[in-house]
């Protein structure tokens, strides 16, 4: 790294990815407008997805396990009548029955979404990062295999047609397409829901975009494009972040502890829980700055992390 470039100070910076970019490919670059090699992100997008990439940057890296856990909101398209062995535009078409709206009504279409809302059991993409005997479930598929993931407890908080259209996928095949915003907490695949969706109506169906629009808190008014952070770079100023603390604090209930209760977290000692006890809490010092991630669950609290001055 370059070591006449400005220090990037501690924090976060939500990212609008653009498509084809990896989140990988994303956290390279950051690295490189950051001149650090300590960036994360906080939950993957595939390439084809657009939309909010929460980036941690220095210590700010630590946060990033907490904040994955987070639910997110998703505006995507999903078309009914073809479905793909990706369950979205990126995989190769298996199966292309067609659809109209003579057989995608708008009755048949409600029962389908309300079927998939709530506390619902969902079998991931097999081309999802799921690890199968330590290897990538898509690297699996990509290589030959047959991969049945099992099913796991998701929640769909939303699930709400904004609007419906036929059109026609390769000039022959009518399909119908519709757009959809969902709420979901970590772990949910979208690509799955469209998949289920295309299954339950008897058409298959697959996702051809998705913008991920929340993360958290984090939202795309605070996102900024790759092209926005360098021109602020190239200015020779360094990326501006989240300050930790901010971050934390929106992300996650506060607990301000004292001088003494923060000297004791950063030697691994308990402080007594706030009165309204949450699994994550942010440990806000007295001078402002993020002392700690706490669990407090029980009513001692433990640091789960701790960002000694």
């Amino acid at each position: 790294m370059n070591d006449a470039r400005p220090q990037t100070p501690d924090g976060i910076l939500v990212v609008d990815k653009p498509a084809g970019w990896t989140s990988h490919d994303v956290v390279g670059r950051m690295r490189r407008l950051a001149n650090t090699r300590r960036v994360g992100h906080a939950g993957t997008l595939d390439p084809m997805a657009t939309g909010v990439l929460v980036v941690g940057v220095n210590r700010a890296t630590k946060l990033l396990t907490f904040l994955v856990g987070c639910d997110k909101e998703y505006t995507a398209t999903i078309r009914l009548g073809q479905s793909t062995v990706t369950d979205d535009a990126e995989g190769d078409v298996v199966d292309a029955p067609g659809a109209t709206r003579e057989v995608v009504t708008e009755q048949a279409l409600s029962a389908a979404v309300a079927a998939l809302t709530g506390d619902i059991e969902q079998v991931p993409s097999s081309v999802s990062a799921i690890k199968v005997d330590g290897k990538r479930s898509y690297s699996r598929v990509r290589g030959g295999e047959d991969v049945e993931l099992a099913a796991r407890p998701v929640t769909v908080g939303r699930f709400e047609v904004l609007e419906v259209r036929e059109t026609s996928a390769d000039g022959a095949t009518r399909v119908v397409d519709v757009d959809v915003v969902v709420e979901v907490s970590s772990g949910t695949y979208v690509r799955a829901l469209a998949r289920d969706l295309g299954a339950a109506l008897g058409v298959g169906g697959h996702l051809t975009a998705l913008r991920r629009t929340r993360v958290g808190t984090f939202t795309l008014d605070a996102a900024r494009t790759l092209d926005d952070i360098s021109d602020e770079v190239d200015t020779g100023r360094a990326p501006s972040v989240i300050p930790m603390a901010d971050a934390a604090a929106d992300a996650f209930a506060v607990h301000h502890v004292t001088e003494d209760e923060e000297r004791a977290l950063t030697f691994g000692q308990r402080i007594v829980s706030a009165p309204e006890r949450a699994e994550t809490v942010a440990a806000i010092a007295p001078d402002g700055r993020l002392a700690a991630i706490l669990d407090e669950s029980t009513p001692k609290a433990k640091s789960r992390v701790t960002f000694p001055k």
